[in-house]
C-alpha cells in the first residue's frame, strides 16, 4: 500500500519535497514524535481506533519488514508464556487519554458534613430573695454554699455528684417547665393514631366520573321500602295525633261546652220563674223546665224534656222520657214514676258518680211551684239497654210492690262505654212549696 504523507500546508514557501518522508522508518518516526495521538493513523503505540497491531493486511507485510528492527520488536508479540504486566493490552488507554487529552484531574472533595446547630441554653432564672428558709420550703430550692447567703440551688434528691466530688450540672429552663416536667411524671403517654381524615378528604375531594356520580346518586336515593316504611310512619303519627285530639276534644272541651250551656239554661229557667211566666204542663222537647239537686254529689243541673242526645244530653242537661212508649210521670203527678237520663261521662256528665248513691240519700228535683225530695232506696248496678221495665210506673226490681210516687236515675255502665245500664230508684218523701221556702236537704 502507499503510506500516507502529510499534505502541503497553505501558505508554505517552497515546493513540496517530494522524497522527504520516503526514507524508511522516518515517517513512522515523525508520527512517534507527534503530540496528539489521535493523530496516528497507523498500528503502534498510539494507534487509531479502527486498527489493530493484528489486523494489518498482508499487503503492509513488505513495508513493516522494511521497518527497523526495534520498531518491529516492539509490534512482534512476544512468545511464550508473559506475566500480567507483559501481556499484550488494547491499544485504547482510557485513562491516558484523559490525562493526556483534559489533563490531570483532582480528586472528588469529599462530602462536608452539615453543621449542627447548637442547642439553647435558656438564661438563668433571676436571683431570689434572701429569705432562705420560706423560699428553700416553698420553691424546693436549698442554699447553695458556693454562692454566699444570696445564691440558691435547686434541691434534687436525685441526682448524684459526679466523680470528682462536684455538683451535678443544674436544670435548664425555668420554674414553670420544671413543674410541668413533675407533672407529666408517670402519665401514660397517648398514642398518635395516624391520620385517617387526610386520606378521606382527599378522596372526597378528587371528581367523581359520570358512571360514579351516578352510582352514588342511585346509592345515597332511598329504595321503596324505606320510602313505604316512612310513608306508614308518617300515616301512624298523623292518625295518633288525631286521637290524641280527638280524645282531648271528648274528655275536655265537650264537658266545658256543655257546662256553659246547661249554666246558661238554669239561668234562663230561674229567670223564666222569677218573672212569673207559667208554662203549661206539656213541654215541648229540648224545653227546660225543672232543676235536679244531688247534695251528696254536688250536682246541679237543668231538666229539659225529652232524651234526644244532640238537643238535650250533649248539651249538658238531663232529660225526662216523656215521648211514645217511654212516657213516664212528672214529679206534680199523684202516683207514677218520674224517670231520668243522663250522661256519665263527656257533655257534661251530669250522672258520672251516681254509682256512689246509698240508700237514704237524698234527691231534689226543683219545679216553678215546688221542691219534691226523694229518698233513695235501691241501686241496679247494671242491665240490658233495652230493659224498659225499669221505668214503669212500678219499676222491675226496684223493690217497689205497688203504685206509688217514684224517680228513677238511669246512665251508662261501665265508663266511657255504652254497653249496659247503671240504675237508681228514689221514693218521694216530701213535697214543699216555693212559698215555704228550699227544703232542709238544699238549705244545709
Amino acid at each position: 500500500m502507499t503510506a500516507l504523507r502529510p499534505e502541503h500546508d497553505a501558505g508554505q514557501d517552497g515546493p513540496y519535497e517530494q522524497g522527504a518522508y520516503e526514507a524508511a522508518g522516518a515517517f513512522e518516526a515523525a508520527v512517534d514524535r507527534l503530540a496528539d495521538p489521535l493523530n496516528d493513523p497507523l498500528p503502534g503505540r498510539h494507534a487509531s481506533p479502527w486498527f489493530r497491531a493484528d489486523s494489518i493486511p498482508a499487503e503492509a507485510s513488505g513495508a513493516q519488514a522494511e521497518r527497523p528492527a526495534q520498531v518491529q520488536a516492539q509490534t512482534q508479540a512476544p512468545q511464550g508464556p508473559q506475566s500480567p504486566e507483559e501481556a499484550p493490552r488494547e491499544w485504547y488507554d482510557p485513562e491516558g487519554f484523559e490525562r493526556d487529552w483534559y489533563g490531570q484531574q483532582a480528586p472528588a472533595p469529599a462530602p462536608v458534613p452539615a453543621p449542627v446547630p447548637e442547642p439553647r441554653v435558656r438564661p438563668a432564672p433571676p436571683p431570689l430573695p434572701p429569705d432562705d428558709q420560706t423560699i428553700g420550703l416553698r420553691t424546693g430550692l436549698e442554699p447553695d454554699p458556693a454562692g454566699g447567703a444570696e445564691g440558691f440551688r435547686e434541691s434534687r434528691p436525685d441526682a448524684e455528684p459526679d466523680s470528682e466530688g462536684t455538683d451535678p450540672e443544674p436544670r435548664t429552663g425555668g420554674r414553670a417547665e420544671r413543674r410541668r416536667a413533675a407533672k407529666g411524671r408517670g402519665r401514660r403517654r397517648v398514642e398518635q393514631r395516624p391520620d385517617t381524615a387526610a386520606p378521606a378528604a382527599a378522596q372526597a375531594d378528587k371528581p367523581m366520573s359520570r358512571v360514579e356520580a351516578r352510582r352514588a346518586a342511585r346509592a345515597a336515593k332511598d329504595s321503596p321500602a324505606v320510602v313505604a316504611s316512612r310513608v306508614t310512619g308518617e300515616l301512624f303519627i298523623t292518625f295518633g295525633v288525631l286521637m290524641l285530639l280527638f280524645v282531648t276534644y271528648q274528655l275536655w272541651w265537650t264537658n266545658v261546652r256543655a257546662d256553659q250551656y246547661a249554666g246558661k239554661e238554669t239561668h234562663k229557667i230561674q229567670d223564666d220563674w222569677a218573672k212569673g211566666d207559667r208554662n203549661p204542663g206539656v213541654f215541648e222537647a229540648g224545653q227546660g223546665f225543672a232543676i235536679i239537686h244531688i247534695p251528696k254529689l254536688d250536682v246541679v243541673a237543668p231538666i229539659a224534656e225529652g232524651i234526644s242526645k244532640e238537643k238535650v244530653l250533649d248539651r249538658g242537661m238531663v232529660g225526662h222520657y216523656g215521648e211514645g212508649a217511654l212516657r213516664t210521670a212528672m214529679p206534680s203527678a199523684k202516683q207514677g214514676n218520674f224517670a231520668l237520663a243522663g250522661h256519665r261521662n263527656t257533655h257534661g256528665e251530669p250522672f258520672r258518680y251516681i254509682n256512689r248513691l246509698n240508700p237514704g240519700d237524698l234527691i231534689v228535683v226543683e219545679t216553678q211551684d215546688a221542691y219534691y225530695t226523694y229518698k233513695t232506696t235501691k241501686t241496679l248496678p247494671q242491665t240490658s239497654p233495652s230493659n224498659v221495665s225499669v221505668i214503669n210506673p212500678v219499676p222491675q226490681g226496684s223493690g217497689f210492690t205497688g203504685p206509688g210516687r217514684y224517680i228513677t236515675l238511669t246512665t251508662c255502665t261501665p265508663e266511657f262505654t255504652s254497653t249496659y245500664r247503671l240504675i237508681v230508684w228514689g221514693k218521694m218523701v216530701d213535697e214543699r212549696p216555693r212559698s215555704k221556702g228550699k227544703p232542709d236537704a238544699l238549705v244545709g
